[in-house]
């Protein structure tokens, strides 16, 4: 078995996708994705059943989700965090805890300054999970395959320290699959248990995309096929104000 191939029962394959150019607003990022998976011996091209996922950076880049900020001024986003924000939850020297128009509760709204050039701060996509929707809908026009695509974005946890990436996004794929009623490995029923497989995915791509390696997207293979259906982070994932105990 090569590194590019996965059996029904061989556990998962995780491929960085190496040799995206660099992103500009209005370019065609599915041909671009199609272009270097197919150009990148390692992947040998996207197939059907495969799981791409992609950073949120080169996502707003294509959607010219990128604003002008004052390169000298380390706090010259802080504006933006405000606008892009429904809610402030918390405010710690310069970091603001603050709810996105998406409603995920995470550190300035998204917004983000790292591998941007300088001058430069992305904000999220406008909808995620639409993103991906044309993603998934633009490689199958363009390579023929149907497959599922993950957004992913870098979040920090309450309770616990270090950062990991999740899913934003999501087209082809459950967001969450419902495990309540089958029973564990001793036979127990199963009462509250859903599994946020678009996050457990993300993270594990993250692995070999990295935060400075310039890897902007990475293929999952040997998926469960019955997580493949219509699925959206927002509907899914994002709970509501009157399900969250600490908003």
């Amino acid at each position: 078995m090569t590194a590019a191939d996965s059996g029904p029962d061989g556990g998962l394959v995780v491929l960085p996708v190496r040799g995206v150019p660099e992103v500009r607003a209005a370019d065609d990022l599915a041909a671009l994705l199609v272009t270097a998976a197919a150009a990148d011996p390692g992947v040998g091209g996207l197939r059907d059943g495969d799981v791409l996922v992609v950073t949120q950076k080169v996502v707003s880049k294509a959607e010219d989700r990128l604003v002008a900020v004052d390169p000298d001024d380390p706090l010259s986003h802080k504006p933006l965090v405000e606008h892009e924000s429904v809610r402030i939850l918390r405010r710690r020297g310069d970091l603001i805890i603050s709810e996105t128009k998406h409603g995920f509760v995470c550190a300035n709204a998204g917004i983000d300054l790292s591998n941007i050039e300088r001058g430069w701060a992305a904000l999220l996509p406008v909808d995620p999970d639409r993103s991906a929707r044309r993603l998934r809908d633009g490689i199958r026009g363009k390579a023929g395959v149907t497959l599922a695509v993950i957004v992913s974005d870098t979040f920090g946890r309450a309770w616990r320290r270090g950062v990991t990436d999740v899913a934003i996004g999501c087209a082809g794929i459950a967001a969450v699959v419902d495990l309540r009623g089958t029973t564990d490995a001793m036979g127990r029923e199963l009462q509250v248990t859903e599994i946020a497989v678009v996050d457990e995915l993300t993270a594990a791509a993250d692995l070999v995309m990295g935060k400075a390696t310039n890897v902007a997207a990475a293929v999952i293979r040997g998926v469960d096929p019955s997580w493949f259906r219509e699925g959206s982070v927002r509907d899914e994932i994002v709970r509501s104000p009157a399900e969250d105990l600490f908003r």
